[in-house]
């Protein structure tokens, strides 16, 4: 090969190693634009969803607080401030049956949702409602059906208690700290609403205070 064809094999050698480095710089550049774009849509996706998921869990906890606000249909309340919060060792005369507040025993039921197939003591029971249970009670004309859909209810739930109540005046009815609703069946959906209000709800004087450890028979 002469002197002259050498050099012009060079030259087109190191044209088409140049041309490779092009190719080579421009896949680059795309695949540089192509993260860049598929990482500004992830982000911009992530953006989005957090300020839908943000928005959303802001509207439910409105919700939840408008609801908290608005009293169940048919409760009855009974002046927070009236109802004495004193420890006696004596039987109390309550002004409601089953009682929602008042003076009470120092010891509480234990109310980790449990439920007595016997009446307990009134004043055991109002020191529950004072820890922000939940006192579910019925008389003889509950059906047996309702009876045992709300034990089982019950017992799935913190903070409750049951116990037949025969002179009540009321099928099913539900007890708080100065709240009380009556029903005639446990499908009734204000039953599920009562729970979620006054389970540890505002009205609650002692939140947090225990539901265990307390007295577990009458």
């Amino acid at each position: 090969m002469s002197r002259t064809s050498k050099k012009s094999a060079a030259t087109a050698r190191k044209a088409r190693i140049e041309e490779m480095r092009r190719a080579e710089r421009a896949r680059e550049r795309r695949n540089r634009i192509l993260t860049v774009a598929v990482s500004t849509a992830i982000v911009v996706g992530l953006v989005g969803f957090g300020a839908y998921y943000i928005n959303d869990a802001n509207e439910k906890d409105e919700q939840q607080q408008a609801a908290a606000k608005k009293p169940v249909k048919g409760e009855k309340t009974w002046d927070a401030k009236k109802l004495t919060q004193n420890h006696v060792t004596k039987s109390v005369s309550y002004p409601m049956n089953p009682p929602v507040g008042g003076d009470h025993h120092q010891a509480w039921m234990t109310c980790d949702g449990s439920v007595y197939e016997k009446a307990i003591p009134n004043e055991n029971a109002v020191h529950s409602l004072e820890h922000g249970a939940v006192w579910i009670t019925y008389n003889d004309d509950a059906a047996d059906a309702d009876v045992k859909t709300l034990a089982d209810k019950v017992d799935k739930t913190p903070y409750t208690l049951m116990s037949p109540v025969k002179d009540q005046a009321g099928a099913l009815m539900l007890s708080a700290w100065g709240k009380q609703l009556t029903v005639e069946k446990a499908s009734d959906p204000r039953v599920q609403q009562f729970l979620t209000k006054y389970v540890q709800g505002p009205q609650t004087p002692e939140p947090g205070a225990a539901c265990t450890n307390g007295v577990d028979a009458a």
